[in-house]
């Protein structure tokens, strides 16, 4: 894991196309298309199936606004930001790394190939990392492409992608 394989911020939303309509107008943000939907999820108490939805803006630095789950880990964060976004090659490796920084697991969900597909971890001060998949990365791209750039239709499904 680089400093250079951050590619977002996390914000957790009640409310995202207020969010979406406020962060354009005071920063001029344009945003991909809303996507997710029920994905299993990997919880510290079990096996979980959450309506994970989510919207990347187009502009940088790029953000993801995610809507909040009550009673989750999905909740909006008191200071506004919730995670920071990583890119990993092999996100097993990276989450024992973040574990042996003292980071605990919160969530996480494998891919298609049974190996991690994603994670998130919070360290004990608050701090919150989504590590993910570079597999992902071609889908997740067309979350933020152009319409004119999108080579189908930006549609994450539980077995290929992650909000």
């Amino acid at each position: 894991m680089q400093l250079g394989d951050q590619f977002h911020l996390g914000i957790v939303t009640a409310g995202l196309a207020a969010t979406m309509d406020a962060l354009t107008s005071v920063f001029g943000y344009e945003w991909g298309p809303e996507v997710g939907g029920p994905t299993t999820v990997r919880l510290p108490s079990g096996d979980a199936v959450l309506d994970l939805r989510c919207a990347f803006s187009t502009s940088v630095p790029r953000l993801e606004l995610v809507r909040s789950i009550p009673g989750t880990l999905w909740e909006p964060a008191p200071g506004g930001i919730h995670h920071v976004g990583f890119w990993s090659d092999d996100v097993a490796a990276d989450t024992a790394e973040l574990a042996g920084n003292g980071y605990v697991l919160e969530a996480g969900r494998n891919g298609p190939d049974g190996r991690p597909f994603f994670t998130f971890q919070r360290s004990a001060t608050g701090f919150r990392i989504e590590l993910v998949s570079t597999a992902a990365r071609a889908g997740l791209e067309q979350c933020w492409a152009s319409p004119a750039q999108r080579t189908a239709p930006a549609q994450r499904t539980a077995e290929t992608d992650r909000p």
